[in-house]
């Protein structure tokens, strides 16, 4: 059964990617965290989990 590549060129796009720093995030305050629930379950009546349709 051949092999799908070989092993020597394994992970070589990912040496060559350059470094991206990890951009600091943010928090929600708990106000507009809580504002963004109430629009998505009642205005927009989603469900809640993967499948929001």
């Amino acid at each position: 059964m051949p092999t799908h590549g070989s092993l020597s060129k394994a992970g070589k796009v990912r040496a060559q990617t350059p470094k991206v720093e990890a951009k600091e995030r943010t928090k929600l305050s708990p106000k507009s965290r809580s504002r963004r629930n109430y629009q998505k379950r009642i205005i927009l009546q989603r469900k809640s989990g993967q499948n929001w349709m």
